[in-house]
């Protein structure tokens, strides 16, 4: 590698962190959920979507690079500071709406895997509680980082179940020019998977972090790089997915009606590629991957968001003495998550919903993060000119498909 290459390589892994954190936790538990439905109901044809929501991600959460590195707030604050509290507060209760959901969903996959090895719950659901508990209260922003990135990175193991599937290229391929969007369910898919791939916790999580990691301006660059690079992993692990129940589930006629039922007949995608007991652990490590980093992700963005809306102290800087309510608020979102699946009978089908439920929300964490975009920022930091309508546009079209599948599956469409 030339010299002068390496300042540069550098500076990159110094910077990178929020962006490819928020991107791994984005492949969560709902969303493979939400890609695998979607690959045994419909095969391929949903793969192209994966590929399109890969600038549409990244133009997203490259706002939130923006805010946090120009000025050093986090998502609420900002909102607080330049629309009111109110808007604050609104703002903040979407969150809580999706993060809760985001919760709940990791918490069932976790609870999912368990159960398909027998695993008692008060263990499989208690131990990962514990974990993130100690990780979080013991630990500064760049270990709560750390851990994440390496976890997280468990999840490739989606990609190699891909291939151990064999899909059929030709089929593939041929699925990019079929597809039903007369079909009303298939729209429901459409909406769910807008709705795992952007979600208003990542947009709370990925400012808060820039903002506690020190990030400004001069980072911007490699800011936007890290969040190139995870939306890229994000989606690749998204088509993975999708293409493993595809080209197993679906292929098989398993999944054309009622599609997926249990966290089990996503394991069995698996089986015939890798056998009964390889395919389930395979398949057990990523999910418990995708869940615990997510589960740190949304339950910092709730505490972070907290923090922003009551202007309490809210940082991974303090200690819990120091941030009561920061660390409380964490502690709470952790818990209540971990008993609520107690009661949860169908897991996948609560998935599907929390998705669906995120694409409503579109509209207003999107209105507000462009608002500020386009008009908290400086001249020459902010959205402005041909990108301006770019953004515009996007964001147009991703809220409107959204939509859509949502009337759908109210019945209004």
């Amino acid at each position: 590698m030339p010299s002068a290459s390496l300042p540069r390589l550098n500076a990159f892994l110094k910077t990178a962190g929020p962006g490819l954190v928020v991107m791994l936790a984005d492949t969560d538990v709902g969303s493979l959920i939400t890609a695998a439905q979607s690959g045994a109901r419909w095969s391929y044809s949903l793969l192209l979507l994966q590929i399109l929501l890969v600038p549409i991600l990244y133009v997203v959460q490259e706002l939130t690079v923006r805010l946090g590195t120009t000025t050093g707030r986090g998502h609420g604050e900002l909102i607080r500071a330049h629309y009111g509290p109110v808007w604050a507060w609104i703002s903040y209760g979407g969150l809580v709406v999706a993060g809760i959901g985001a919760i709940v969903t990791e918490f069932s996959g976790i609870a999912g895997i368990g159960d398909l090895f027998g695993v008692p719950r008060l263990v499989s659901l208690g131990l990962p509680a514990v974990l993130l508990l100690g990780l979080v209260f013991t630990g500064s922003y760049r270990r709560v980082e750390v851990v994440a990135i390496v976890v997280g990175l468990f999840e490739l193991v989606f990609l190699g179940l891909a291939i151990a599937a064999r899909p059929n290229v030709a089929e593939i391929v041929a699925s990019f020019g079929h597809m039903p969007l007369g079909d009303g369910q298939y729209r429901v898919l459409i909406a769910a998977n807008i709705g795992a791939v952007i979600m208003p916790w990542m947009i709370f999580y990925q400012q808060s972090a820039i903002v506690d990691k020190g990030l400004g301006w001069d980072h911007a660059r490699s800011s936007r790089l890290d969040t190139l690079v995870g939306a890229v992993i994000s989606q690749c692990v998204m088509g993975a997915i999708l293409i493993a129940a595809a080209a197993t589930i679906g292929k098989a006629g398993q999944g054309t009606k009622e599609g997926l039922q249990t966290v089990g007949d996503l394991a069995g995608a698996f089986t015939p590629a890798l056998g009964p007991w390889l395919g389930q652990v395979v398949f057990g490590i990523g999910i418990i991957a995708a869940a615990f980093v997510a589960l740190n992700v949304v339950a910092l963005a709730l505490a972070w968001g907290f923090g922003d809306v009551t202007g309490k102290p809210h940082s991974l800087a303090q200690s819990p003495r120091e941030a009561p309510a920061f660390y409380g608020a964490f502690a709470l979102v952790v818990a209540a998550g971990a008993f609520a699946v107690q009661l949860v009978p169908n897991l996948v089908a609560l998935n599907i919903a929390v998705e669906v439920m995120n694409a409503l929300l579109l509209p207003l964490a999107l209105g507000l993060l462009i608002l500020l975009a386009t008009r908290a920022l400086p001249a020459g930091r902010r959205v402005e000119g041909t990108y301006k309508w770019v953004v515009y546009a996007v964001s147009g079209l991703t809220i409107a498909f959204a939509l859509v599948g949502v009337l759908d599956g109210v019945g209004l469409l």
